[in-house]
């Protein structure tokens, strides 16, 4: 069967090759993580409006099962103990965004804006 697959479609056998000898190891997702919580990090100290901290929120929160997945992965593959995190985290973060949403609506109905800066009412 392979032999006939092979001589039928050598490009694809090939490029099946290729990418199995150059797939990603875990060093590079391990720095696409490191990535996704650096931009993260960025967007929650330097933005202003409510929904991109949300979002940039999500990302860390995205960085983190990404880690877990990553490491169940690599250190135990034959465990879904990393899935099953990942899985909680996006549940987490769904019920984040909800409440979080339900706030700032909220908080838009009093003040008209959704900028965090001026959103002093626990000072006075």
């Amino acid at each position: 069967m392979q032999q006939c697959f092979a001589t039928h479609f050598p490009g694809v056998v090939l490029w099946l090759k290729c990418f199995a000898m150059h797939s990603p190891g875990v060093f590079h997702w391990l720095v696409l993580s490191t990535l996704l919580f650096s931009i993260g990090i960025y967007g929650v100290l330097t933005r202003r409006n409510a929904v991109g901290i949300l979002m940039a929120v999500e990302l860390l929160l995205n960085s983190g099962a990404l880690n877990f997945v990553v490491f169940d992965r690599y250190v135990a593959p034959g465990v879904v103990d990393g899935e099953i995190m990942a899985i909680f985290i996006i549940a987490v973060a769904a019920a984040e965004v909800v409440a979080g949403m339900a706030i700032f609506v909220t908080l838009f109905r009093n003040r008209k804006t959704v900028d965090v800066t001026s959103m002093d009412m626990m000072k006075h």
